[in-house]
């Protein structure tokens, strides 16, 4: 197996994680702080996991441009979450 092979293979397998597990829990956070609901401690955990995962697989992903939208639009979902749960967070 080359890199590329191997690398194509770590690329199906993220997409497969975030298709499976990631977005859903993220969608369902997402309905969560938008009833003005605070995030729980599993929720943050799930968040930090994200964050600490996009940071990891950055190299990977400036080497394949072709996700770059996907990967704008799941950060703009998880940017969104934080916000919102920020304000509800102030609001008490």
């Amino acid at each position: 197996m080359s890199l590329s092979d191997a690398e194509d293979g770590v690329v199906v397998a993220l997409l497969e994680r975030f298709r499976t597990q990631r977005l859903p829990r993220a969608l369902d956070i997402k309905e969560k702080v938008d009833r003005g609901e605070k995030l729980g401690e599993a929720d943050i955990e799930f968040l930090e996991r994200v964050f600490e995962d996009a940071k990891q697989i950055q190299p990977l992903l400036e080497r394949h441009p072709d996700f770059e939208d996907l990967v704008a639009r799941a950060m703009h979902l998880y940017n969104e979450i934080t916000k919102l749960a920020l304000e509800n967070e102030q609001r008490g």
